[in-house]
């Protein structure tokens, strides 16, 4: 749960936008929330940017365009290298 001040989709139609023009940049599997750690986007890293909608989409769509199957790398290859620079920033979501 973030701790500062979020915008909820539902609230504001800009930040609505904003998450879905980067989600759609995202693997297919990615728009199936797990339920155990889905806590709703604004009590997310996502909805910690909410407040400057701008930042929000250059933040995760880079995320988004380095997961692009048009990269030389395959998708484990990609999870693989999230995996470990999100266990070295010691990252748990």
């Amino acid at each position: 749960m973030t701790w500062i001040k979020t915008i909820r989709m539902e609230d504001d139609e800009r930040v609505r936008n904003v998450i879905m023009e980067q989600r759609r940049l995202y693997p297919a599997e990615y728009a199936t929330p797990v339920p155990i750690v889905d806590r709703g986007v604004e009590n997310s890293i996502v909805g910690s940017h909410s407040l400057f909608p701008n930042v929000l989409f250059h933040a995760f769509s880079t995320f988004g365009t380095l997961m692009s199957p048009e990269l030389p790398l395959r998708r484990e290859q990609h999870e693989m290298i999230t995996t470990v620079v999100s266990v070295t920033n010691r990252c748990f979501y």
